[in-house]
């Protein structure tokens, strides 16, 4: 990795004010090899340099439904001033930094991912004029497209503010602005909280933690629905998930060679080529492992004879993710008692499924898969029934241990901050789209199971759409029945 000519300004969302973007000199790396610029090099490097601008971009293929969610978003406050920040950089370590995810709510409502951006609806009429503030191109006068760490050279161009109002369909502005404007602000204002600091502290004495938590979940609750572009967006996230269970499949003889982490590293890489990333931390959970529900540091073995716990997702370049697990024999062939506990998962992965329906409670799908394990444990005398006394009192949940499903989207964990009473207790509608994923685990330390289950964890987890007439399983394209796993992976690996 290069050493940069000069540190970086430390804080992202400070080199977005204008004092000291325009008043503080770029600051020098106290280690560098270079003691300093030259007036002659200065000079040199404005100069000679073509024109890059980008003329008659197309816009990106979801403006059509931004411009409605923001439409939304405006018909549900107006008269009021609203903010929604991307966020800024994180340091990972010293001068280097994470990997940069904007908020989910900036680029519901706008399509872009850049650090630094900030959407603000201003009230003007029976409505609001939007406006999108980005980092324009970097500065060439100044120095800082080289000399910043966070510099054109060092990271990459940025596009300026005429091609993003191109792209996203929204008048744009230099960000280095914004908090001094907002700091002027009148009038009633919302911002959405932890993501900008710089932001929040420019509105300080302006807003309320009660109305931007509003703000927060009526952008929450309006994921709840899918449109048919994230229907789509959902969808290729499934495929290329598919494509990258397939690829685990493939080199399990190298992952028993060396540990869960190649797992790890073969589906990344499948997320990488195709998407923008992995959704979430892969888990790669063989043996005993996949009795931890998120185990995520893939260092243990992976054994002939074991089974292998794999949930993973791909996410798109849109920010949508796939949620899929399998359970699967690491040698290809399930074992007599690994088959029974994988197929009562199954049975009630079936039972939750049919339970997705419209118009039907979302915790249906939830009660009626757990019905079934809570059978199952009575049936094999690890539980004593009868089988209502063990949903009463929760007693499946030692072996069972989560809820069987979850809203599915931007976030892996979508609309978390939706009101109860229209999650969980709310009721399903077209186009939501929800995972299915009963469990059953039993620990390595349980001695309240024979010796022979202990050490086995089975979780199946499906992408579900709810549609007017029923559901769709996003994932089908992998088999979930035993039988047809062990015939699908004998047939990818040849």
């Amino acid at each position: 990795m290069a050493e940069e000519l000069s540190g970086a300004v430390d804080d992202a969302a400070t080199a977005a004010r204008p004092e000291t973007a325009e008043e503080e000199p770029i600051k020098q790396r106290k280690n560098g090899l270079y003691p300093g610029v030259s007036d002659e090099l200065a000079e040199n490097m404005k100069s000679g340099w073509a024109d890059t601008e980008l003329r008659d971009l197309e816009p990106v293929p979801q403006a059509a439904e931004t411009a409605a969610r923001r439409a939304a978003l405006s018909a549900r406050f107006p008269g009021e001033r609203l903010v929604i920040p991307a966020g800024n950089l994180k340091t990972r370590s010293n001068d280097t930094e994470y990997a940069f995810r904007a908020s989910v709510e900036y680029a519901y409502l706008t399509g872009n991912q850049t650090e630094d951006g900030v959407l603000v609806l201003e009230p003007k009429g029976d409505g609001h004029e939007a406006t999108i503030y980005l980092l324009p191109r970097s500065d060439r006068e100044n120095g800082e497209f080289w000399l910043n760490g966070q510099g054109e050279l060092w990271v990459g161009r940025r596009h300026s503010l005429t091609e993003a109002e191109q792209l996203y369909g929204i008048p744009a502005s230099d960000v280095r602005e914004l908090a001094g404007a907002l700091g002027e602000a009148t009038g009633p204002v919302r911002v959405v909280r932890g993501y900008d600091a710089g932001i929040e502290a420019a509105l300080t004495d302006k807003v309320t933690a009660e109305r931007d938590e509003e703000l927060r979940v009526f952008l929450s609750e309006a994921r709840l629905v899918k449109d048919d572009f994230e229907v789509g967006e959902l969808q290729k996230a499934v495929d290329s998930t598919v494509r990258g269970f397939e690829d685990v499949v493939k080199v399990l003889d190298k992952a028993e060679a060396t540990s869960e982490r190649y797992i790890e590293g073969t589906f990344f890489l499948r997320a990488r080529v195709e998407g923008n990333d992995v959704g979430y931390g892969t888990i790669a959970a063989a043996g005993p492992h996949a009795c931890t529900l998120h185990w995520v540091r893939n260092d243990g073995p992976v054994r002939s004879g074991d089974l292998l716990l794999l949930d993973a997702g791909v996410e798109t370049h849109t920010y949508y993710t796939a949620d899929v697990t399998r359970t699967l024999p690491v040698n290809g062939r399930f074992s007599e008692l690994q088959k029974k506990i994988y197929d009562a998962v199954y049975e009630a992965q079936e039972a939750g499924i049919a339970a997705v329906q419209p118009g039907a409670k979302y915790r249906d799908f939830h009660d009626a898969a757990q019905r079934v394990l809570a059978e199952k444990l009575v049936e094999w005398g690890l539980v004593e029934g009868p089988v209502e006394r063990v949903l009463e009192l929760g007693l499946q949940r030692r072996w069972t241990l989560h809820g069987t499903g979850h809203m599915l989207g931007m976030d892996v964990h979508d609309c978390a901050a939706a009101r109860t009473e229209t999650y969980v207790d709310g009721v399903l509608e077209p186009g939501m789209c929800l995972t299915v994923e009963p469990g059953l685990y039993f620990q390595a330390d349980d001695l309240t199971v024979p010796e022979e289950y202990r050490g086995i964890g089975v979780r199946i987890e499906d992408d579900i759409l709810v549609t007017e007439s029923g559901n769709r399983n996003l994932s089908a394209a992998l088999p979930r029945r035993s039988d047809e796993v062990e015939a699908w992976m004998a047939s990818v690996k040849g």
